[in-house]
Parts: structure tokens; sequence; C-alpha cells
């Protein structure tokens, strides 16, 4: 197989070419060999990122130990956890795509002839995969790990349980000074968050998917055992490419079904919801909110993970990891797909034991018969809305109360805050959504103020925005369509009863019919949308959420 690399080396009309690739240091030896890019989203700002220099190291002596020649590039990484509550959430969704964007350019402007992908957090992880799906060159990925959990007074903490004690402090059942001390122990080194959050959701999808070695989305990220991994990772970039193994015969339908199943297994994040069909777009492949509540309902929930449940994912680490998940699945899972081991899922598995069965349980003792996301439709979500219902109580899978609604997440937290809800009412808050938001903010400093304020258990919140893997309670999110595309949730009204059936899966504002289509005729949107810059831009071409918050090819809507 001719390498691509050769366009850059490969013929004497190449001379200034292999002139410039010198001037860097590298020599002709290397210049023989395959060009291998080493994509790498290390900052300065980010701690899920923060190690990734050594892990890039290794990675990359793993690919010269394996007769390539290693080219490492940078992408962007915006955290999620520093940019909640404020303008800057609106960039993070978009991130994605700038990121995949970049990826292509390079890789295909310099011509890589395979990639690794060190990757780590919630829209990079899935940006990357995206790039991966759409390059199609012979890749594998290195996701950084989780961070250890943090400890206070011999409780593990998570990003959640921090955000939820800030609301208790503003109603004042926790001291400035305990604050301070659980702030300085919630984040104790480098690693994505501590918890069944987004970032570690993805990483658990990417192992699931096959285009990890096993064991790499649950090894610490301060664990030797990451550079191994890594360094193991790029010796197996150059059998794949060796052998012609490509992403689109790794990543199938049969594939995501088992990356879903296991995302509802684990209690994951909702936010895989809108990644995994965006991936999957990349390569032909369709995948609708239909497929989460179809899989789900059909997948126990078997390893209850910080925030839904007690265990932390050290706990899970020790127990195996995805590849333990995987293998208590397997009777339900597409056993023959191929993975990047060379190898099928079920010959991958055939040496893995559960190593506590306390913290991943067995499909037949599950912790719940049904996994963890439900999709609900009805006259307010037509196109579907996501509820996380792992951590539900079961007097919150059926709830009907008047609404209060607010056109920003800023405001539905003043109010909280000032004590104007009351138990039994369904928070309202629209213009969050993909071209609302814009970028779909995570409403995450909402539900962090009604579980810090003890109103999580009575009232319920609904969003044409998003959550994230920490969010507990009756939180709905994803409505589509969004309120500034026309969706009813843009004409609740303060007082109209808003009903919320789980079990048979309704959204139902329960106002005459007559009523809303006058609704229909006097509303407008209650928002302007960008005129300039990055997020008017991603304003004019997003698809909505229920398509995966894709970027469409053309310029109309």
């Amino acid at each position: 197989m001719p390498f691509r690399s050769r366009d850059l080396v490969g013929s004497l009309d190449n001379a200034v070419i292999r002139a410039e690739l010198k001037s860097t240091g590298i020599i002709d030896q290397e210049m023989e060999l395959p060009f291998i890019g080493v994509v790498n989203s290390w900052n300065e700002m980010h701690p899920g990122h923060i190690h990734f220099r050594q892990v890039s190291e290794a990675v990359k002596s793993g690919i010269r130990l394996a007769g390539g020649t290693p080219f490492e590039f940078n992408t962007i990484a915006l955290c999620d956890g520093i940019t909640q509550g404020h303008s800057g959430m609106c960039y993070v969704l978009p991130s994605r795509d700038v990121i995949t964007d970049s990826i292509e350019i390079v890789a295909e402007a310099q011509r890589m002839d395979a990639l690794v992908f060190i990757a780590g957090c919630d829209k990079i992880i899935p940006a990357m995969l995206m790039a991966m799906a759409r390059l199609d060159l012979p890749s594998i990925m290195v996701t950084g790990g989780p961070m250890m959990p943090g400890c206070y007074e011999g409780k593990f903490l998570a990003a959640s349980d921090l955000r939820e004690v800030v609301g208790k402090y503003k109603i004042g059942e926790v001291s400035a000074e305990d604050l301070k001390q659980m702030e300085e122990a919630a984040f104790p080194g480098p690693g994505s968050c501590a918890m069944m959050g987004t970032a570690n959701t993805m990483a658990f999808i990417a192992e699931a998917l096959g285009v990890t070695l096993p064991e790499c989305a649950a090894t610490h990220a301060v664990d030797s055992k990451k550079l191994r991994i890594a360094k193991q990772s790029g010796i197996a970039v150059l059998e794949l490419l060796k052998n012609d193994v490509r992403p689109n015969s790794i990543l199938t339908f049969e594939a995501f079904e088992n990356a879903i199943k296991l995302l509802v297994a684990i209690g994951g994040s909702t936010n895989t919801v809108i990644h995994l069909p965006a991936i999957a777009a990349e390569l032909g492949i369709s995948i609708k909110p239909n497929d989460f509540d179809r899989v789900s309902k059909n997948t126990p929930y078997i390893c209850n993970i910080k925030p839904a449940g007690p265990y932390t994912l050290k706990d899970l680490s020790d127990a195996g990891g995805v590849p333990v998940l995987l293998k208590e699945l397997l009777p339900l899972l597409n056993r023959e797909v191929k993975r990047i081991t060379a190898v099928s899922l079920a010959e991958e598995l055939s040496g893995v034991h559960n190593k506590n069965s306390s913290v991943i349980k067995s499909i037949d003792d599950p912790v719940s018969p049904s996994g963890s996301i439900a999709i609900l439709t009805g006259n307010l979500a037509p196109k579907g809305a996501v509820l996380k219902q792992a951590a539900l109580n079961l007097q919150a899978l059926k709830h009907s109360g008047p609404a209060r609604v607010f056109n920003s997440q800023e405001e539905a937290v003043a109010a909280i805050y000032q004590g104007a809800i009351n138990a039994g009412d369904v928070v309202v808050i629209r213009y969050e959504g993909p071209r609302g938001g814009p970028g779909m903010r995570e409403m995450l400093i909402a539900t962090a103020a009604l579980v810090g304020t003890g109103l999580d258990r009575e009232t319920a919140l609904i969003t044409d925005g998003r959550f994230s893997g920490s969010t507990r309670g009756p939180c709905i999110g994803h409505i589509s369509p969004e309120a500034v595309d026309g969706g009813l949730i843009g004409m609740i009204r303060d007082g109209d009863e808003i009903v919320i059936d789980v079990p048979n899966r309704r959204l139902h504002l329960n106002v005459d019919e007559c009523e809303i289509e006058e609704r229909k005729k006097l509303w407008s949107p209650a928002k302007e949308l960008p005129t300039r810059g990055v997020l008017a831009r991603y304003c004019a071409l997003v698809s909505s959420v229920d398509e995966g918050a894709i970027l469409k090819a053309n310029l109309g809507r």
C-alpha cells in the first residue's frame, strides 16, 4: 500500500518539502518511514489535558519502536467545568466542529498516513471520533483517563457535589470556610472529572466502539498504566496501517448499538445522545433518539457510579473497567463486531473476569432492569426530549405542575435563589438550544441550585438546552424543536400545566389545542441570534439536536 506521505517526500521534485522537514531535524531515514500524526489537545488550563505532553511522548516512543515517524500537532480543548454558568458555555458545543475540521485540515494537507488521537473530556473525544470517522485513515485513540476522586472529611467528592454545596452555601447551610476546604479537596490532580459525566462516558464509549486498546478508558490519568497503554497504542497504529484497518470497518451500526447499550448500563451522560448521532453521521450511519430509547428499555442498568450512585470511577477501574462491563453485557451485545485488536468483541473478552460484582453487577442481578436513558415525546417535544432516569426516585417518574418560565438559565437560577420557585413547579428554561443558546449550554448551575436549595425532589426542570452526566432528578433536556425555531416550549406561559410521564415516555403541555394555535399566530422569538463571528456561523449551519446538532453542508436552513 503506497503511503500518502510519499506525496510530500517521494519524488525528486519534492526537494523543497524535504528541505523544510530537514530544517526541523528530520533525517532521510525518517522520511522513508510512514508519517503518523499524533493529535494532541494538551493545554495549560484544562485538568483533563494537562498531562497530555507525557502521554504524547509515550505514544511517539511506541510509533518509533514500530517503525514510524511521528508528527505531533495540536487542536483546541475547552473545559466544560470552567465554562459553566456564563456566556463561555455558548462556545463549547460549537468547538466540537472546529476541532474536527482542524484535524481534517492538518491530516489532509500534510498527508498523514495514520493517526493517533490523544483525547479527553466532553467535546474533544466526540470531535476526535468525528475526525477519525471522516478521514477514515488507520487510527487509534488514547483517552486521558479519570481524575482520582477528591475526598473531604472521609467522603469522596466530585464536581457535581461541589456545585450542589455552592447552593447550600447560598442558603446558609454550609459555611464559607467549609466551601473553601471542599474547593481545595475536590480536584486532586490531572484527569477528567471523577464522576460519570460526559468526559468519562465518552471515553467509555470510545472503548466500547473498539477504537482504543482494552482498559484504556478507566485507567486513571496518574496511573503509569496509562503511559504503557499510550506506548502500546503507538505500536498498534503501525499494525493497523500495515493491515489497512480503517475506522469504517470498526465503526458499524452494530458497534454503535453496543456503545449505546454500554451507555445506558452505566448511567452515562445524556450528552451522548447528541454525540453518537454526529459521529455516526460522518460514516453515513443514522442513529436516532428512538434508538437510545429502544436500547434502554431492553438493557439493564448494572453500574451505579457517582453522581447517580455511591461508587467512584476508581472502584470501577479496580473492578476491571470497560472490559468487565462489556463481558457482563455480552449476551446482549453484537459479539462479532471488529476491534482494533484484530479480533472480535467476544474473542477480546474471552479472558476477562469481574473483580467486584458489587460495583459491576450482572444483567441477572442489575441495579435496575432498564437502562438509564429515556426519550420522551408529546406536543412539547414532537422530535424528542432526553431524560437520565437512572437517578430518579419513584415519585419523579410522573409529575405534573404549573410552569415557571424563563428565557435563560441566569433568570431561572436567580429565581431559585430568591425563593420564587415552589414545590411542584416545573421550571422551564428556553432559548438555550443549539441555535437559541446559541451553542446549547448545559444547565448544571440551575440543577445544582435546585439540589442545593432542597427543591430537586419536589420540582422538575425542562429545557431545550442540555445537561451532563452530573445531573440528578427529573431534568429533561434536548427538547426539539427548540424555542427559537418555533417549538412549543417557546409558547408556554407561567401557570400552564405541564405533564411528565416517564413510564409512558410523554411530555405534554396541557393547554387546549385552539389556545395553542392562537399562541402560534402571536409568537415571535424572544431572543436575537448573533450576527457576527463563530456563533453567527454556527447558528446559520447547525441542525436540530435530535439530528446530533451537526453542521449542515449548505448555508441555508
